[in-house]
C-alpha cells in the first residue's frame, strides 16, 4: 500500500512539473506577482531585523543610563511647533551644574555650548575646519567641559581628551571625530597638529573613535569639533544654545530623570499645573520612536507586498483554470483509467504549489541581493532564517489556496463528458 502511495505521488509530481515545463513563459507571468510580493516581504524583514540591531548598538555604545536635556523634546519631530516651543529660551550652563550639585541620583553631567537653533530661521552655514590645503564642511563644531567623555562613553584612537585644566584656562586645544582624521590627515599622525576652525587655530590633542548605529546618527556625528567650553565661550561669546547629557547611576535613570525634571522645573518657573517647557529624552525613548516610524512604514510595505502575492494568487487561478480546460481530455483519459478524484485534485495542486514556490524562492534570492545593496549604502540590513522561511512558506500557502478550485473543478469532471470535450 505505501509502494503504490509512492509511485502514485511520483506520478502526479512528474505529471505537475512537464506540464509547467511546456509553458515557462506562462508559468514565469503568471508568478510575477508572487514574486514582488516575497521580494517586498523579505526586504522589509531584514531591514527591520537591521534597524533592530543597529538601535542596540547604539544604546550601547551611548549608555543606557544617559539622559538627554534640551529645549525641546530631543529625539524625532513630527509635525509643526506649537508658538510656546518656537519660542522656549535655552537650557543653561547653570541648569546643567545645578543638575550636578542637586541631583543625587545623578552620576555625571556634561554640558555643550553651540549657535541658537530657531524653527523656521535658516541654520548658519555650518562652520568649516582646515589643514593646509585639505578643508572639510559642514562640520559639527562645539564646546563643552570634560565629563563629555565619561557621559558620552567617548572612546579614542589616538591622542586624549581635555581636562578641567585645559577649560578652565581656556586652552585652544581640540578633539575630533573619526571621519575628520583621514579627511585631513591622510597618512599623517593628527596629534599636534594646528588647524584652523573657523578661524581660530587649535592644537590636535585627540581623535574619537567611529560612532556605532549608522541610523541613529547621521554622518555629522562623526564630524565633530569639540573644543573645551570655556575656550568656545571666549571666541563665540554670542553663542548661548546648551544640551545637557545626564548620566545616572545604575540602574536609577527613571529617579534621576524625575530630579532633573524637578529641578528645571523650578529654575525655569514652571507652574505646578503647566506642562514642562523643556525636553528630556534618553537613546532607548529615541530608539522607540525611531521603531514606531518603521514598524508603520513597514506596515504599508507588507500591505503593498500582500497585494503583489493577492494579484499573484489570481493570477494562478486563472492559469490553472485555463490548464483545466486545455487537458479536460487528458483528465477524462485519466478518470477513465481508474485515476480517482483526490488523483486529480493532487496533481493540479502539486502544479499550483511548484509554481508559486518556485516564485517564492526568486523572490527570496532578489531579496537577497536587495539587501545586500542595502547594506552596501551603510543602511542596517540583516535577513534572518525564518525571514526566508516564511517567504517560501507564504508563497507556497497562495498556490495552495487558489490552486484548490481549479483542482477541485478538475476533479469534478465528468469522464465520459470530459472524453467527448473537443
Amino acid at each position: 500500500m505505501k509502494m503504490r502511495r509512492k509511485i502514485e505521488w511520483g506520478e502526479n509530481e512528474r505529471m505537475a512539473f512537464a506540464s509547467l515545463r511546456e509553458h515557462k513563459v506562462r508559468s514565469l507571468l503568471t508568478v510575477f506577482g508572487v514574486v514582488i510580493g516575497v521580494t517586498a516581504l523579505v526586504v522589509v524583514s531584514s531591514i527591520l531585523v537591521g534597524v533592530d540591531q543597529d538601535m542596540r548598538e547604539y544604546l550601547e555604545d551611548y549608555g543606557t543610563e544617559t539622559l538627554f536635556v534640551f529645549k525641546w523634546n530631543p529625539g524625532i519631530h513630527v509635525g509643526r511647533m506649537s508658538a510656546e516651543e518656537r519660542s522656549r529660551k535655552p537650557v543653561t550652563f547653570e541648569d546643567a551644574m545645578a543638575i550636578r550639585d542637586e541631583a543625587p541620583h545623578v552620576k555625571s553631567v556634561a554640558v555643550e555650548v553651540f549657535p541658537r537653533v530657531t524653527p523656521g530661521r535658516p541654520s548658519a552655514t555650518p562652520p568649516t575646519i582646515r589643514y593646509k590645503t585639505n578643508e572639510v564642511y559642514g562640520i559639527e563644531h562645539s564646546g563643552t567641559i570634560p565629563e563629555y567623555e565619561q557621559v558620552y562613553n567617548v572612546h579614542l584612537t589616538n591622542g586624549r581628551f581635555f581636562n578641567e585644566a585645559e577649560d578652565l584656562h581656556r586652552v585652544d586645544v581640540v578633539v575630533l571625530g573619526y571621519d575628520l582624521k583621514d579627511a585631513l590627515f591622510p597618512n599623517v599622525d593628527p596629534i599636534g597638529k594646528v588647524i584652523q576652525v573657523a578661524g581660530v587655530s587649535y592644537t590636535v590633542i585627540g581623535i574619537m573613535e567611529k560612532r556605532k548605529g549608522s541610523l541613529m546618527h547621521d554622518d555629522s556625528a562623526d564630524k565633530q569639533v569639540l573644543v573645551p567650553y570655556q575656550t568656545y565661550k571666549r571666541h563665540h561669546p554670542a553663542d548661548d544654545e546648551h544640551f545637557i547629557g545626564v548620566q545616572a547611576y545604575p540602574g536609577q535613570k527613571a529617579a534621576a530623570e524625575d530630579e532633573v525634571r524637578g529641578i528645571l522645573r523650578r529654575r525655569r518657573n514652571v507652574a505646578f499645573d503647566k506642562p514642562d517647557n523643556f525636553g528630556i529624552s534618553s537613546a532607548e525613548q529615541v530608539a522607540d520612536q525611531f521603531r514606531q516610524i518603521m514598524s508603520m512604514v513597514a506596515l504599508m510595505i507588507v500591505v503593498i507586498s500582500s497585494i503583489g502575492l493577492l494579484i499573484g494568487g489570481v493570477g494562478v487561478m486563472n492559469i490553472m483554470l485555463m490548464s483545466v480546460t486545455e487537458r479536460t481530455r487528458e483528465i477524462g483519459v485519466r478518470k477513465a483509467i481508474g485515476a480517482r478524484k483526490r488523483d486529480v485534485i493532487r496533481q493540479f495542486l502539486t502544479e499550483a504549489v511548484a509554481l508559486t514556490g518556485a516564485g517564492g524562492i526568486v523572490g527570496v534570492l532578489f531579496a537577497v541581493g536587495l539587501s545586500v545593496l542595502i547594506k552596501m549604502a551603510n543602511w542596517p540590513s540583516a535577513i534572518p532564517a525564518w525571514a526566508i522561511g516564511l517567504g517560501v512558506a507564504v508563497s507556497m500557502s497562495i498556490g495552495l489556496f487558489f490552486g484548490m478550485y481549479p483542482a477541485v473543478k478538475a476533479a469534478r469532471l465528468d469522464p465520459v463528458e470530459a472524453l467527448r470535450y473537443e
